[in-house]
């Protein structure tokens, strides 16, 4: 008998080494996993980067060409003035694509499987958006790329030139939660599209993007200079081009920890009611 009561606390303590505990970066291990999935999936489908590579360059030939004369009185300088706006634009709405994957993805059942699996409730949304940034890569270097090749030059330093394309990266990351939420709400991909480009084009078109704020109609720049691209597009304009940025960085920065704080939490309640 005393034998087995012996035995029963080392029996008890190689259970208990055996059982798997939590683990602080288990969340971020699973969604560097799914990110994974999600690089696979845009390798093997690269029809879906046409958003990314096609758009700013259209967008820049049609606007410099076609309204550069116009608006700016030379290509040249309106190339150097919009391409940072186009930019901004086009990654914003890269950003759309996230939200209609993931509700391709649930209607498909995909998601099911990964409830059955030992992971984070969250982590496929944290891996969903952490694999959209390589498409936020490729439209900062699609668009400086076509830039350059129309005359575009950035008129500052190699570091914040950088500086500018990972602050564009930044935003459209934790914008990325905005499409996520969405795609938890409505029943369709073509819904997501739908609502999700209603609320980045009136965010795009007014705003510095296209022209300079002080242009606009006096009862537009109450909300243009609280526009979150317009901050971005100042932004990015300094550290490519030498302008004032002011306090636009740190606007630009703070709307990036709101959307996060906002959007985020309630992305991941919507999608634990949804799955």
């Amino acid at each position: 008998m005393s034998t087995l009561i012996d035995a029963a606390p080392t029996r008890s303590r190689a259970l208990s080494t055996t059982t798997p505990n939590p683990r602080p970066f288990r969340l971020v291990r699973h969604s560097l996993a799914l990110a994974k999935r999600s690089l696979i999936k845009t390798w093997r489908t690269p029809e879906a980067l046409i958003d990314v590579t096609l758009q700013p360059v259209l967008f820049l030939i049609i606007f410099v060409y076609i309204f550069g004369g116009a608006v700016a009185g030379s290509t040249h300088d309106y190339l150097q003035f919009l391409l940072p706006g186009i930019l901004a634009q086009t990654i914003a709405t890269g950003a759309i694509a996230i939200g209609v994957n993931l509700n391709t993805d649930i209607a498909k059942g995909i998601f099911d499987r990964f409830r059955s699996l030992p992971i984070p409730r969250s982590a496929p949304l944290v891996g969903a958006v952490l694999g959209d940034v390589v498409r936020y890569v490729i439209v900062t270097v699609s668009t400086l790329a076509i830039g350059y090749v129309m005359g575009f030059r950035i008129e500052t330093d190699p570091f914040r030139a950088i500086a500018g394309c990972l602050l564009a990266v930044l935003f459209a990351l934790c914008l990325s939660w905005l499409p996520v939420l969405v795609s938890m709400k409505v029943r369709t991909p073509g819904a997501v599209q739908g609502l999700m480009f209603a609320l980045i084009m009136p965010l795009s078109f007014a705003s510095n993007v296209f022209v300079g704020a002080d242009t606009l109609p006096g009862w537009m720049q109450a909300f243009v200079d609280v526009n979150p691209m317009t901050h971005l597009v100042a932004s990015v304009r300094g550290l490519f081009l030498g302008t004032p940025v002011g306090n636009h960085v740190w606007w630009t920065l703070a709307w990036c920890a709101g959307f996060v704080a906002l959007f985020m939490p309630l992305a991941l309640r919507a999608y634990r009611k949804k799955i």
